[in-house]
């Protein structure tokens, strides 16, 4: 299915009111970011394997199209512009106030990955996020140098800083999965693996 398509059906199913055109029109604009060239990682195959994981929940999928669709490498608040683009392009779909609400709450929690007990849609779209770090080694280390071609602008020393301290805070979350226990320890070994190479 074309992913303008896919994002139609999911809308549909999660609510949405809006003319098919207009679903179509907000599909496009978030393949446009998703599709900007200074993404290697963060990109419409990375939404993909996200929303593969996650399109039988369709609040999550919603918020999976929204979680890194402003994806600059020089900001520190992605997910605070993603959410609020995402409220406003939802909004024209004709959403229910109360479910764009809970999109923007799962794209914020992208920013740290850590859903509580209970929270279903939040444990859905985490695990999925994240479901590359329990990757085999090989395309787990494809992962890690597109992340670094989109670091490109920071230089080796400050990446030996900041990419290990991110790696350090993913190890010091109780768990990284909390619906796919079967990831957490080839996630875990990736990691370490990683980090044991600065």
């Amino acid at each position: 299915m074309a992913m303008q398509a896919r994002f139609v059906e999911t809308a549909r199913k999660a609510g949405a009111t809006a003319p098919s055109s207009t679903l179509s029109a907000v599909a496009a604009e978030l393949l446009a970011r998703w599709s900007e060239p200074h993404r290697r990682y963060h990109n419409v195959t990375h939404l993909t394997a996200v929303l593969d994981e996650v399109e039988h929940e369709p609040v999550a999928a919603l918020a999976a199209w929204g979680h890194d669709a402003i994806y600059d490498p020089r900001s520190s608040v992605n997910e605070e512009r993603s959410a609020l683009l995402t409220t406003g392009l939802l909004w024209r779909c004709g959403l229910p106030s109360a479910t764009i609400q809970e999109i923007s709450r799962l794209v914020l929690l992208t920013a740290g990955h850590a859903s509580e007990e209970h929270d279903q849609n939040g444990a859905v779209l985490a695990d999925a996020d994240l479901a590359i770090l329990a990757s085999p080694w090989p395309q787990y280390q494809s992962y890690v140098d597109a992340v670094r071609a989109e670091y490109a602008h920071v230089p080796d020393e400050l990446w030996r800083i900041g990419r290990p301290a991110v790696l350090r805070n993913l190890l010091d979350l109780p768990t990284l999965y909390r619906l796919h226990p079967e990831r957490e320890q080839p996630a875990r070994a990736n990691i370490a693996r990683e980090l044991a190479n600065f």
